[in-house]
């Protein structure tokens, strides 16, 4: 009788360990959470302020320097330059940084939205570098130019996003569910 009443015990002192290790797996699950949307977040608003401001020095002089001789020609001329001396751009290049530096900000405010656009932008961005080292696709087909330092701008930048966008949450998920 005895060992009925010490093995209830016992099973009754292992339950609450595990009730309590189960709190702290879903306090620690839920800090992670709260962790990776706040990086989401953070990386959505460092990218888009990135090209915000990267598209409003593309408009400004004093930020571009004249393109080399050597560059390929576009049909949209306007401001073309290297903007930061180091990247090829020209007006509608520096309007469209401004757009997805917008898009950016704008998505930052929430988790959904940021995430999305992490996302997306990792597909576009990947894809404009990978067209930036094709000759005649480098140039966005005569209107913009994508090559030289844009070409591991855009890679970098879109591997960062991918990284945040895809890699990271699906780690997290799959920490979530073992």
């Amino acid at each position: 009788m005895e060992d009925v009443t010490l093995d209830k015990a016992v099973f009754k002192r292992l339950s609450e360990t595990q009730s309590n290790f189960s709190k702290q797996d879903d306090k620690m699950q839920t800090f992670q959470m709260k962790r990776l949307y706040e990086v989401e977040r953070i990386v959505a608003f460092a990218l888009g302020a990135s090209f915000l401001l990267v598209g409003i020095a593309g408009f400004l002089p004093g930020f571009v320097s004249p393109i080399s001789a050597d560059a390929p020609s576009l049909a949209f001329n306007d401001g073309y330059g290297n903007v930061l001396g180091l990247f090829p751009t020209n007006f509608l290049h520096n309007a469209i940084h401004i757009v997805v530096g917008l898009l950016g900000l704008a998505a930052a405010t929430s988790v959904g939205g940021s995430l999305v656009y992490n996302q997306l932008f990792a597909i576009a961005y990947i894809g404009i570098a990978l067209m930036g080292l094709l000759p005649g696709a480098n140039t966005t087909f005569g209107v913009m130019p994508i090559f030289g330092n844009n070409v591991w701008f855009n890679a970098l930048t879109g591997l960062i996003a991918g990284y945040y966008g895809f890699v990271k949450p699906a780690k997290a998920i799959e920490a979530s569910n073992p």
